[in-house]
């Protein structure tokens, strides 16, 4: 009858040491349940922890690429607008340049007219090079490229995890004033047949120029959505594997924690058998 003594109580040690370990499971499982996290520092889970938080800024940085690439798309497409409005004037230009040039039906008063609309319209190409711009940043007077982040880590970043030459694109919109495209007024115009001869080889030639720009900027502009789409699926990917790292399974943890409180209340039980059991020792006086 070993448990039959008085100073050192055995089976009562031993109810409680259990009786503490469901307390310990008890409370993690209340904690999980109650934040859905089965890893909320790194005490739970070291190794998972840094690898969770390594998915989670980088999902974060894949959804502020999205971003960057949406806001670009944007701003390529004002662009696209502007050019596509100076396209239509240059056509109604060349239209003029190709009338003025028929010196056969022409007298100095439709000339006259030609060259007055002909000049208009040169200012309204101006006009719209100069105004067009995305927030603060004007986009058609000038020469720019432009630089984005379309990835989650630093570009060619040798210290950097998952540093490559990938995470950036750079595309270039050239200007469209009508210096730009050689058709400034004091160079071409349509007051004569011969001149209108001259300027319909350059209104041509700043079509062409549009054309290229506007094709440039198509190619940018789908690039950025596939783009998009493929950064879309990473980040639903990471935040899956995010998930099932960090996240809970619910309905397994509240069969542990049910298992726990039948465990704490037995145990209790048990703990207060154990710490009766040396009474019976008086029956043997």
């Amino acid at each position: 009858m070993s448990s039959l003594v008085v100073n050192t109580n055995m089976s009562a040690i031993q109810a409680y040491n259990n009786l503490d370990a469901t307390d310990t499971a008890m409370s993690t499982a209340i904690s999980r349940l109650s934040s859905g996290l089965q890893i909320q520092t790194a005490a739970d889970n070291p190794a998972g922890y840094v690898t969770s938080e390594a998915l989670s800024f980088q999902s974060t940085g894949y959804q502020q690429a999205m971003s960057n690439a949406q806001d670009t798309t944007a701003m390529v497409q004002t662009a696209t607008g502007a050019l596509n409005q100076i396209t239509s004037i240059l056509q109604t230009m060349d239209q003029l340049a190709v009338a003025s040039a028929n010196s056969a039906t022409n007298d100095s008063t439709s000339l006259q007219a030609n060259e007055q609309e002909f000049s208009a319209l040169q200012s309204q190409i101006n006009q719209i090079a100069n105004s067009t711009s995305y927030g603060t940043t004007q986009l058609l007077n000038s020469n720019q490229t432009f630089t984005v982040q379309v990835g989650a880590f630093a570009q060619n970043g040798a210290t950097a995890a998952g540093g490559n030459a990938y995470q950036q694109i750079a595309f270039s919109i050239s200007a469209v004033t009508t210096g730009a495209l050689a058709l400034n007024t004091t160079s071409v115009s349509v007051a004569n047949a011969a001149s209108a001869s001259s300027a319909i080889a350059a209104v041509q030639s700043a079509l062409s120029l549009v054309d290229t720009i506007e094709s440039s900027l198509g190619a940018t502009q789908n690039e950025l959505g596939a783009l998009v789409a493929n950064l879309t699926v990473g980040n639903q990917n990471l935040q899956a594997a995010y998930s099932g790292m960090v996240d809970v399974n619910m309905a397994q943890e509240m069969t542990t924690f049910s298992t726990d409180q039948i465990l704490m209340q037995t145990g209790v039980a048990m703990l207060a058998q154990a710490q009766t059991a040396p009474s019976l020792i008086l029956k043997l006086i």
